[in-house]
Formats: C-alpha cells, sequence, structure tokens
C-alpha cells in the first residue's frame, strides 16, 4: 500500500496563491525538489512475531517462520515525522509518496529520491543499501546495555564518545540519540536522506530538528554550500531531549561532510 500526500492544484498555481518557502528550507530540501518524480518517505514498520492480545516481540530469523510475521506497526515518532515532512514539502509546493519499510523495493531506491524515518534496527531496507559510514547503528556486544541499540562514532573527535545511547530501559526516556545523513542514492542523480534515532521519540526530534527554520538555518551555516546552493553530502550527529514521551530539545553533536563515492 502506497499513500499520496497532495495539494489541489499545480506547484505554479500554488506557489501564486501561497506565501514561499523560508530560504533555509529551499536550499536544505534542495536535493528533493527537482527530480522526475515525488520523493518517498520509507517509515520503519517493525517486523513482530505474536499477537497483540498475547505478547509480541521483534522477529528473530533464526528461529521464526516468516509466514507468523506481524508488520502492521510503527512508532508514533515515526508518525508525527511524517506529518512534519509533509508540511515543510507543502510550503515548498512538493508532493511525498510515503511507503511502509516492508513494501519498499529495490526499485525504488534505483530511481527516486528517498527519505527514511526510523532506524536500520525497525527499517530494514536500510541493511539492503548503502547508508551511514561514520556514525552507524551497533547493539551494545557486552556489559550493563549488552543488546540496546547504540549509535557507534567510527572516528571520534576529541571530547567525542565512542558510541550514544538512549535513556536505559529501567528508567524515564529523558535523552536520545539520532543520525542525520544527506549521501547519494543507488542512483547518482538521485539523493538520500536518513533521519533515524535509536528510539521513535529519537526519530521525531531529529525530523523536527530539519522542519524546523531556525535550526536549518544553524546546521547549513556549518555545511558546504557551493554557489548554486548545492549542498555536500553529511553525517550529523543529533542530541534529543524527551520529557514524557515528547521531543523537547533537539542540538547538533558532531558533523561530518562525507565525500560522493
Amino acid at each position: 500500500m502506497e499513500l499520496f500526500l497532495t495539494r489541489k492544484g499545480t506547484p505554479a498555481a500554488l506557489a501564486g496563491s501561497e506565501a514561499i518557502a523560508p530560504a533555509a528550507f529551499q536550499t536544505f530540501w534542495k536535493p528533493f525538489l527537482t527530480g522526475p518524480e515525488e520523493p518517498w518517505v520509507v517509515f520503519s514498520n517493525a517486523a513482530f512475531v505474536g499477537r497483540p492480545e498475547t505478547g509480541m516481540r521483534y522477529f528473530n530469523s533464526a528461529r521464526d517462520q516468516k509466514t507468523a510475521v506481524w508488520d502492521h506497526y510503527t512508532g508514533v515518532g515515526e508518525v508525527f515525522a511524517v506529518h512534519n515532512l509533509d508540511q515543510v514539502f507543502g510550503e515548498l509546493h512538493r508532493n511525498l509518496r510515503v511507503k511502509r519499510g516492508s513494501l519498499f523495493s529495490l526499485d525504488d531506491a534505483k530511481n527516486t529520491d528517498l527519505i527514511f524515518v526510523g532506524s536500520p534496527s525497525e527499517n530494514l531496507t536500510l541493511l539492503e543499501i548503502p547508508g551511514t559510514k561514520e556514525f552507524v547503528f551497533r547493539r551494545v556486544q557486552e556489559g550493563p546495555r549488552k543488546g540496546d541499540l547504540s549509535i557507534v562514532n567510527v572516528h571520534p573527535r576529541a571530547g567525542e564518545q565512542k558510541a550514544y545511547l538512549a535513556t536505559p530501559n529501567d528508567s524515564p526516556l529523558a535523552e536520545d540519540y539520532a543520525v542525520l545523513a544527506l549521501i547519494p542514492g543507488l542512483n547518482p542523480p538521485r539523493s538520500e536522506m536518513i533521519i533515524a534515532g535509536t528510539t521513535t521519540f529519537g526519530t521525531q526530534g531529529g525530523v523536527e530538528y530539519v522542519c524546523r527554520e531556525r535550526s536549518v538555518q544553524e546546521l547549513l551555516l556549518r555545511l558546504s554550500v557551493s554557489e548554486t546552493g548545492e549542498i555536500k553530502p553529511f553525517e550529523a550527529l543529533l542530541h534529543v531531549k524527551i520529557a514524557k514521551g515528547v521531543p523537547v530539545e533537539t542540538e547538533l553533536v558532531s558533523l561530518r561532510e562525507v565525500a560522493a563515492p
């Protein structure tokens, strides 16, 4: 099932009747505004086994049958994230197409600009295509946080940690970390953006960061932008503060500009 987020009227007509989007949005989202087709937003929906009324857990390919998978669910953060992206692209007079990760195909990846919402632990398509190199998702292998999802800082700089984790599961969630990356797609003319926290609220905070004019302006000041307004590929690490299940503040922790392959 695919969802098309569309608006009445042609882009030209909309442009004449609505306010122009902030310049920061036009620059930051430029790679997703010029393609022949609307960009895809691919949101995570984890594979579970079991049933809601009897108990559910993540699908384990080593012991579970694929036929037993339930892929009906996504996080509340992903829901708000898609809504925020739709609002921004509405200002930019560009429609979006939305698809859950379990229905995504590599043909989509070759032919379309893509915005991935959610970590590879639940947005499994990200495991099948080139992804981030500087900030990567990995499970903790030992110690008291064994099994927890972390963001590994592959080349830590002075003052930076080697890995970043959300608040432990036995405490109220107060902070998370998210990866924000703009990288070339499988087909070089196409672009790919990844916005993913280790929890659904980290993902929401990451998307909100790129949907707010002030934070996008701050990010652009740190990025290399060509005279024609082209942004070089980059990977960033974000810290998300959370209160009562709501991201309340997101800040940039680290930034890497990366060379195109």
